[in-house]
Order: C-alpha cells, then structure tokens, then sequence
C-alpha cells in the first residue's frame, strides 16, 4: 500500500491548507497519536522533530539561525520539548508576516510564557481522533452544515447497525494506528496501555508537573468512570483520595494533555435555575471503554457503561466537525438544579441560536425521549433551531415540530 492510498483524509485538511495559504503560523494541537504530525507534515516543505535529539541539536546553538536555513513552511513538530524556539518563531512572524511559514505541532498545552498575542498572524487548531465520516471515506455533507434545517434528517435512510455495532465502533476509537492495522482486541489493550503509559511518564512532565503515579492513576480512573457525567470535583477527588488542591491540579494536568476536557453549562437569560456544573469526556471512546476494562457485551449489561460510552463516543464524532468550523460552535450541555430537565448536548451557534441533542441506546425512540428537548424548545422559540435524538436503531422520523430522531450513523452518512 503506497502513503497516499494508506492517508486518511482528514476533516482539518482543507481548514488546515487555508491557514497555511493566508497566515504565517498556525499551532496544530490535539492528541498524542492522532495524525497531526502526519496532516501536517503534507503541507510543509521541511520538518523538524524536536524529539530527535540530533534535529533539535542546532536550535540549541542558535534558534534564529536554525529556522533562517529551512525552507517554509516548515513544521515544527513537538516544538514543547525545547519551547524557547517559540521565541524565533515569533521574531520571524513578527519582522516578516507573510503567509505560510511555520506549522507547530504538539500533544501538550504548556504555560502561558510561551505564547505570545495572535495578532491576526498565528491561529490555533485543534485535531481530534478519526471519526467515523473520516474512516469510511464517507462524502455526507458536514453535520453540522445539516443542522442548519435539522429536519431533514428525517429523510436519512435506514441504518443496518445494532447496539452492538455501534459499541464494536466505539471501542475501536479513533486513533489511526488502531483503526488503520485493525488490531485485535489484544494487540489493541496492549496499545492503549502503552498510551497511557506514555501519558503518565512522558507528557504530564512536558506539561511541566511530576504527580504521584498512584494517586494521577487513581483520579484518571475516577475521571474514565463519570465520563459525560455531571458532577462536582468534590465527587472525584473523594474516589481518588486526593486533596481539593491536588485534584484540581490533575484535572487541568489531564486536560493540559489532551486526555478529557470539561464541556462547559450553556447558561440563557431565558431560563433560570440552570446548573453551572461542566460534564467531562474522556476525548476517545476506545480508551475509554478499555480503562473501564468493558467490550460492547459488558457495556449493554450495565445501563449507566452504555449511556456514558455512547455518549462519549458520539461526542467524539462531533467535535471534529465542530472545531474546523471557521466559527467553531460550542458544544456545551444543559441540566436545571433540580435534575428534571437535562439535555446530553447542546451546540451554541452564532447568535446564541442552538441545537440540542439527546442519545438515547434504543431501537425505538419515542416522545418520551424528546421531552427535554420539547421542553426547551417550547421556552426560547426562535432561538431554537432544532433537536436530535441519535438512537441506536434503523429509522429516521419526525417526533415532534423541530425535533428529529435520527440513527447515530447520520453523523457519518447522507
């Protein structure tokens, strides 16, 4: 198989291509192992690697010098292992600000020291794991272009895939050395460990922490088991037995390396007594599963496993989709104080305008499933573009004016 048939078109390639086309320097962040490296690498003309002691060796001596000899665009690729390049980078952006020198690479946000204001001549952009529109080559339109008049995801056509398929898929996850070999369900543990392991001993100290190993595992735990839930940090940190410092000192640490994040409450004027508490994601659903140590036959045996990881893993299709977006929308999620009206997603448009998402492991979603999004719909009118339930069923239908249930395959096809 030749690199272009094995590459994987990537969603970020096109946004990528324009950055480089239009701006002189863009930071490409994400994931250990996702293909960053590898979709930038197709647009740079040469390439240093920072994690190769005998290419960094002459940024040592003289950074300036260094980055004079190459040609641009030039990738600078785990740039965080010697971070004071950024300050040449800088001097170059800043005394000559044409279009398409530098592509920054890295799986680890660090300090604010090294950064500096983007002054329209550097942007940022997040990649993510494949999804699933990405590994099947799928030509549907953007999502997130469809949601623009959400009914007509009605009209998708069936979908052949159980619980279980879709289980199969999240357990894959979504990074291309896993997907692309497709590994056993044994080879594919052992990669996961060996990340996580990678995590643990190499990157939170590039993220400039050295955290008690027992007690970072413990909480990585505590984090994997309420993946999209709501809950305090208080929650977590008594799981973990760490105090509320240390607790918070890992949750930015993990996040920092790109292994969860927060999603934030989305808050209205137009509703009140809404609770301000963010849901955490583990970014990859595979990972996931395998820290939780459940295949698709132990996830359907335990309701609250299936929700998160069907949630977890629906996210993680969406938030590509969302990131490439020269606006990104902000995916957030909803839930009153008293817990009687929670929607799993919400995802803020311009204008404050959304749409609001449920995910729901069954075959036969009906309006019972809705009735969240029914609720909100009701209560901000126009402001309401539409609601999703994904199911994990064959049938696409209207359940109500502005809402839809469609199967969780709609993401990734037409």
């Amino acid at each position: 198989m030749t690199e272009v048939e094995a590459y994987i078109p990537r969603l970020v390639d096109s946004a990528l291509a324009r950055i480089v086309e239009t701006l002189p320097a863009v930071s490409v962040v994400g994931p250990r192992a996702v293909g960053k490296t590898t979709s930038a690498q197709r647009l740079a003309a040469s390439a240093i690697r920072f994690d190769r002691e005998a290419e960094a060796a002459p940024f040592h001596v003289d950074a300036d010098a260094a980055l004079g000899r190459m040609q641009a665009p030039v990738l600078l690729d785990e740039w965080q292992r010697l971070p004071e390049v950024l300050a040449a980078v800088k001097r170059r952006v800043d005394d000559h600000p044409v279009p398409g020198q530098f592509l920054l690479t890295g799986s680890v946000r660090i300090g604010t020291q090294y950064t500096w204001p983007a002054t329209g001549r550097v942007v940022r952009q997040s990649v993510f794991g494949l999804t699933r529109r990405e590994i099947a080559r799928s030509a549907a339109p953007s999502l997130v272009r469809r949601m623009a008049d959400v009914m007509t995801l009605a009209e998708t056509p069936a979908a052949d895939l159980s619980v279980y398929d879709y289980l199969d898929l999240a357990a894959e996850g979504g990074f291309p050395d896993v997907v692309s070999h497709r590994h056993d369900a044994d080879t594919r543990a052992r990669w996961f460990e060996s990340y996580l392991a990678e995590l643990a001993t190499n990157d939170v100290k590039l993220a400039g922490s050295d955290p008690d190993p027992a007690k970072l595992a413990a909480f990585t735990k505590a984090v994997a088991l309420n993946s999209s839930r709501i809950l305090d940090q208080a929650t977590l940190r008594d799981a973990a037995g760490i105090s509320k410092h240390t607790a918070a000192l890992y949750e930015d640490l993990l996040e920092s390396v790109f292994f969860s994040e927060r999603v934030p409450a989305w808050r209205s004027d137009r509703l009140d007594r809404l609770a301000a508490l963010p849901k955490r994601y583990i970014l990859d659903s595979g990972l996931l599963m395998h820290i939780l140590g459940v295949d698709a036959s132990a996830a359907v045996s335990s309701p609250q496993i299936l929700g998160a990881v069907l949630d977890t893993f629906v996210a993680a299709q969406l938030r590509p989709e969302l990131a490439i977006q020269a606006h990104p929308p902000k995916l957030l999620h909803l839930r009153d104080k008293g817990g009687r009206h929670e929607v799993d997603l919400v995802i803020e448009f311009p204008r404050r305008r959304i749409v609001a998402i449920e995910i729901k492991a069954t075959a036969a979603p009906s309006l019972d499933d809705a009735r969240h999004l029914i609720w909100l719909r009701d209560r901000l009118g126009g402001d309401f573009i539409g609601g999703i339930v994904f199911h994990t069923g064959p049938a696409s239908f209207v359940l109500s004016p502005g809402i839809v249930a469609t199967p969780i395959s709609t993401i990734w096809t037409a």
